[in-house]
């Protein structure tokens, strides 16, 4: 907008001011008897009676000038927001046109609830802007990347069916979003949200809606009003943060764009408005940054959830999940995140594609910009190692790059507090869960192969190659009560020491009251349960199109697919492992004896997808099926 307008508008304002000013002076002014009785009264000392007449007119007139200060907030707000500017330069000469703090408004210290004058949010230091955004995007960038990481915003999906998920419209910010919604989807399934209290017991609380449903989608996501998701997705965006920041501190960061529009509203701007506001910034190298970039510090959790409360519409803006990233990396700190790396020279989004790097997911997952997903850390020798996840995380991550033998996801990140997972592909992020957290416990079977393995190991003085002392053997048995028959204990004992491998074959061969495994039936030990696949990106569906003007049009939209996952026991025949049905000469049911047809007894025929090769590094040899589309983890 033109500096003519912005000038014009100030000189109404002051008009304004006048005029108000010359009311409370001239208005009705006093007649002579009045005047005289006054001047009388001072000279002797006495107050003045004042008349109901008087009464009328001096609340008449405050009432006028409570009207007129409401005319001039009023005037000032909608000239701020007509007069939007069109990059981050025209809008700091608006800001930096008066005098003072005059124009720049006045912001909530959020962290003693006082109000302060001026802009809100520090500016970064020059190193500072120049090492984040070299950190994030390296020295040289494409266009097409910035574009990516410019034009994503933090929002959920407007279809009925995939409505809990936040949608992808640029490839590459997948990472930061997969893990938001993973987070989401612990908050909105898992957790109480009156108290903020987890449900430790919670198996399924949706399992009323879902029971007999086959269109699930619609059901539990349509069941969730926009505020409820709202909530859930600032308590994500909440714990992601002052996880990065050893749930001590959180920054988020925001645009000075936006300053004086945003704070001491909770709602802040409309989604429309930060549009116009937004339109012809860019952020294309770190003087960009720093011109555009403002960071808040928060140590009180209800403080910072205020603050991305308020933030919501920005957030869902076009540079929402860049400024999540950005909050993120300065939560942590971007010496430590230089740390957590094994090569900090890389940059964290990856060239040519701009895809998010492990380190971001990582990080967003754990807390740290580790590149690695095994637990602990790895020693190459020479003094050299290289880190992994330290801790049990909240949501987990899978990855079809573990089935294709390129790495090793360990038990942390496999096995994470709530049953929803991060799934990694070559070039994409989904996410995977299940409304029953039983999903990951072990059945009985597995508990006991599990002890005896525990207490097999704990002999094991050979570094790990498997096999233990005749002495050793005995205490196994003896904190495990496996009653072996005599043959069989000579046998294992014969050459002086005891291969777990050895070992193994005889308890799947020894029945359960004798403490062994042998399970005739084999159902003791299988696994069915459901588990549901979000793809956030927009994509064709093929099977939920819609008729217009007499033809099918497909539809754009993210994905959700129920998988019906079978786990068959890892101790049984591998004919049986393999799901083969029965043979069809035995016509027996060995279960219960009775005659069974062979159509019975044959399975449902297993479906595959590179879904199912993720699914299968945290579940061995387990088979799915779903109806429709095949799940897309790209």
């Amino acid at each position: 907008m033109s500096s003519e307008y912005i000038q014009m508008a100030e000189h109404e304002e002051e008009d304004l001011k006048m005029a108000l000013r010359m009311s409370m002076q001239q208005h009705n002014p006093p007649e002579p008897k009045r005047s005289k009785s006054r001047d009388d009264s001072c000279g002797s000392g006495e107050a003045p009676e004042e008349s109901s007449e008087m009464k009328n007119r001096r609340m008449q007139r405050e009432l006028m000038a409570a009207a007129a200060e409401k005319r001039m907030t009023a005037a000032k707000s909608a000239a701020a927001t007509v007069a939007i500017p069109k990059s981050a330069e025209s809008l700091k000469e608006v800001k930096n046109s008066g005098s003072g703090t005059e124009g720049k408004g006045k912001s909530v210290n959020l962290e003693t609830g006082k109000e302060n004058s001026g802009n809100s949010g520090a500016e970064l230091s020059a190193p500072e802007a120049h090492q984040l955004f070299s950190m994030i995007f390296g020295k040289e960038v494409s266009k097409n990347v910035l574009a990516q990481w410019s034009n994503q915003g933090i929002r959920f999906s407007p279809d009925s069916e995939t409505s809990m998920g936040l949608v992808q419209h640029e490839g590459g910010p997948c990472g930061v979003l997969a893990a938001i919604q993973a987070f989401v989807f612990k908050y909105l399934l898992f957790c109480q949200e009156e108290s903020g209290n987890v449900a430790p017991n919670m198996s399924t609380n949706f399992g009323v809606i879902v029971s007999n449903s086959e269109s699930m989608g619609a059901d539990i996501f349509s069941s969730i009003s926009e505020d409820h998701k709202s909530r859930a997705l600032v308590r994500s965006m909440n714990e992601i943060l002052f996880l990065c920041g050893n749930n001590e501190t959180a920054v988020i960061a925001s645009m000075d764009v936006l300053d004086g529009h945003t704070e001491g509203s909770i709602y802040g701007l409309k989604d429309e408005v930060i549009v116009k506001v937004l339109e012809g910034v860019s952020v294309e190298s770190g003087f960009d940054l720093q011109k555009v970039l403002r960071v808040s510090t928060f140590t009180s959790k209800a403080s910072a959830l205020y603050k991305l409360k308020a933030m919501l519409p920005i957030f869902r803006s076009r540079m929402g999940a860049l400024l999540f990233l950005i909050s993120a990396l300065l939560s942590r700190g971007l010496d430590n995140v230089q740390a957590d790396r094994d090569d900090p020279s890389l940059s964290l989004v990856t060239a040519p594609f701009g895809h998010a790097s492990q380190e971001i997911v990582n990080l967003l997952l754990s807390g740290s910009a580790v590149a690695n997903v095994f637990d602990g850390r790895m020693d190459l020798g020479g003094g050299m190692f290289v880190k992994g996840i330290t801790t049990t995380v909240e949501v987990g991550f899978l990855t079809l790059l573990e089935y294709l033998n390129y790495c090793k996801v360990g038990q942390h990140l496999k096995c994470p507090r709530w049953p929803i997972w991060v799934v990694g592909s070559e070039s994409h992020y989904t996410v995977l869960f299940a409304l029953d957290t039983k999903v990951q416990e072990e059945n009985q079977l597995e508990s006991r192969a599990a002890q005896i393995r525990r207490a097999f190991d704990a002999q094991d003085q050979s570094g790990g190659g498997g096999f233990i002392s005749v002495e050793g053997f005995h205490q196994v048995l003896k904190e495990t009560s496996v009653n072996l028959p005599s043959e069989k204990l000579e046998h294992l004992c014969s050459t002086g020491f005891i291969v777990w491998s050895e070992f193994w074959q005889v308890l799947l061969d020894l029945d359960k009251s004798l403490g062994g495994l042998k399970d005739s039936t084999g159902l003791l030990g299988k696994k069915v349960f459901d588990l549901y696949h979000f793809n956030g990106i927009a994509k064709s569906i093929a099977n939920a199109s819609q008729a217009t003007s007499g033809r099918e049009n497909p539809i754009q939209r993210p994905r959700l697919t129920k998988l019906r996952v079978s786990v068959p026991p890892r101790w049984t025949p591998e004919e049986f492992m393999a799901d083969v049905s029965v043979p069809s000469g035995s016509g027996k049911n060995e279960s219960d004896g009775k005659e069974t047809s062979v159509e019975e007894s044959k399975p449902e025929p297993a479906q595959h997808a590179p879904l199912v090769d993720c699914i299968r590094t945290r579940w061995p040899r387990a088979t799915c099926n779903w109806e429709g589309d095949a799940p897309s983890i790209v």
